[in-house]
């Protein structure tokens, strides 16, 4: 769990550099080339990203497993040409294209790390009860069993002294 959120906060330190990175590219892409060219280039992508979500298994927790694909997109995949587009807007679209890989990639630690704390905060319940009700409870029922048989005892004990006398 320690190394799954380690990760966890490493891969967010990491998104948020990248994000920067894109938003800074994209910006001097617009700046150069201006917005129209910016948003024609972004429609002419022909390969979208595509998210599959399946479930894994972590320590008797269920957990989503994601897995992207065509999250990156080479030069000939952007649909501008090899020779239409611009070393800018190229930049640009690596740069979404990494931050898309590492959002991914965050996504399934975080909703990793957000099953298992659901399932830790469930079983302290449990663990809790267990402590401050069940075994007390329990403890207080073998007290009052052993009483009871001590009680039984010396009653029997008591019962063949007398029969005995007699």
């Amino acid at each position: 769990f320690r190394t799954l959120l380690s990760d966890m906060i490493a891969a967010r330190e990491e998104l948020v550099g990248t994000y920067r990175e894109a938003v800074q590219s994209i910006g001097l892409a617009s700046a150069i080339e201006g917005g129209l060219a910016v948003k024609s280039a972004a429609i002419a992508i022909s390969r979208h990203p595509d998210v599959e979500v399946t479930r894994r298994n972590i320590m008797g927790v269920v957990v989503p497993s994601v897995v992207g694909t065509n999250l990156t997109t080479s030069i000939d995949e952007r649909g501008t040409g090899l020779i239409g587009g611009s070393a800018y807007i190229d930049e640009a679209s690596d740069s979404y294209s990494t931050l898309v890989e590492k959002i991914v990639k965050a996504a399934e630690m975080e909703s990793t790390l957000k099953r298992l704390l659901v399932e830790i905060e469930a079983t302290k319940r449990r663990v809790n009860a267990l402590e401050y009700v069940v075994i007390p409870q329990m403890e207080e029922a073998r007290n009052f069993i052993q009483l009871r048989l001590e009680e039984m005892e010396r009653e029997e004990t008591f019962r063949l002294k007398r029969f005995k006398n007699k």
